[in-house]
């Protein structure tokens, strides 16, 4: 089974006192790239986090954002500076009357200016923390989910392409019953225009005839095409797929793709050639989003 390195997971957990939303987005990356944002209460809690992160989420540029809701402001440990508020508070009053405007609501006003009002979330006990974790499991087990659903959606789109790739490599086949011939054919017909048929020695023609079609043979390629071909759709299904590996497979239908063509010596060949190319191409592009 594949999985996609695209992938978004939310977890919520919650008791009397405070929410707790985990949020996990993930886009495709060649390595981990991780970003955390927490809550100053759970600063310490970061590094076993990424911890986390590295064994389950594995690959992939992953941000991860928590967010914490207190349903009883109480429990936030809630604290006013009543100095801050009454300066504020005469500040207010003084420009308000100096302006001849009439004082409304400044004690409001007062109350919402920066700093007058603070929670103390330097510290979070146990309890909240297990709170924390929980959600975060369940925003990584939505991610997970979300990989696999992706994943498979992928790995039909690989499958097409790759089964193509085979669908016009017996394209190729059939084409090359008549490939030696034509070949044969022509130079025999360019050494009798040139040379004349008298001029030439009939063995030593066969001979270089002999290694130059020896050249131009396309058996090996379509072997071992065939076989990574193959060996791609296994591994598609096996239970340690990842896209490096398919990716290393990928490379090597590139390579066999490419000597054919260059030996293919045949229009009709070369045009199958390219349209290999273009459903390799294609698959390389989806392999660069697959964990």
């Amino acid at each position: 089974m594949i999985k996609s390195m695209t992938g978004y997971g939310l977890g919520a957990r919650e008791n009397q006192q405070v929410k707790y939303t985990v949020e996990i987005k993930s886009l495709n990356s060649k390595y981990l790239e991780l970003s955390i944002r927490l809550p100053k209460a759970f600063s310490d809690k970061e590094l076993f986090l990424r911890g986390e992160c590295t064994k389950l989420v594995e690959r992939g540029k992953v941000s991860v954002t928590v967010n914490a809701e207190y349903t009883d402001q109480s429990a936030s440990a809630a604290t006013i500076n009543d100095e801050l508020l009454r300066n504020y508070y005469l500040q207010l009053k003084n420009i308000a009357e100096s302006l001849g405007h009439e004082p409304a609501n400044l004690f409001e006003l007062a109350l919402n200016m920066p700093e007058v009002v603070s929670q103390d979330e330097d510290r979070a006990d146990e309890e909240e923390a297990v709170l924390l974790l929980a959600a975060f499991r369940d925003a990584v087990g939505q991610l997970d989910q979300f990989r696999k659903d992706e994943g498979e959606v992928l790995r039909g789109d690989l499958f097409s392409r790759t089964s193509a790739i085979l669908q016009l490599l017996d394209e190729v086949e059939a084409m090359e019953t008549s490939r030696i011939p034509l070949i044969r054919e022509r130079i025999h017909q360019y050494l009798d225009e040139t040379v004349g048929k008298e001029n030439v020695d009939r063995n030593r023609f066969e001979q270089e005839l002999i290694f130059y079609i020896d050249k131009l043979d396309i058996t090996e390629e379509k072997v071992r095409l065939r076989s990574h071909c193959n060996y791609f759709l296994q591994a598609l299904e096996a239970t340690d797929a990842n896209g490096k590996k398919l990716g290393f497979i990928s490379q090597e239908m590139g390579r066999e793709i490419n000597t054919l063509g260059s030996k293919a010596n045949h229009a009709g060949i070369q045009q199958v050639v390219v349209r290999m190319k273009e459903e390799l191409e294609k698959i390389k592009e989806q392999l660069l989003n697959v964990l």
